[in-house]
């Protein structure tokens, strides 16, 4: 996974570089199909901004956005909401059919009740 920081009106320091791919080292375990990831850090006035661009494989693009008074909080909020929105986009994807297997189970059980009957 490729991690690119980009700063607008500020100056990226190696504090801030290695909190924001400590945060994101989690996407790498919990979603494989993740390929880039871009934190694009801003700042105006008291305004601290932090926005999150992921993509990955099949057309995944997740963008998120944070304003608070402190960049690292922007920086946990975006990156939160990043989170969230991969999730439902997996869970999205995966087949959860609960109906299918609960019908599948009271077939088996009409065909065992004859039979024992």
């Amino acid at each position: 996974m490729e991690i690119n920081i980009t700063g607008r009106h500020m100056e990226i320091t190696d504090a801030i570089r290695t909190y924001v791919t400590d945060r994101l080292s989690r996407f790498e375990e919990d979603f494989p199909r993740v390929e880039n990831v871009h934190v694009i850090l801003n700042v105006e006035k008291y305004r601290h901004m932090a926005e999150v661009v992921v993509q990955g494989g099949n057309h995944l693009r997740v963008e998120s956005e944070e304003t608070s008074d402190d960049m690292y909080v922007s920086i946990d909020g975006a990156v939160d909401k990043a989170e969230k929105q991969l999730r439902r986009a997996r869970d999205k994807v995966q087949n959860h059919n609960k109906e299918s297997l609960a019908v599948a189970e009271v077939e088996i059980q009409a065909k065992l009740e004859p039979d024992e009957a």
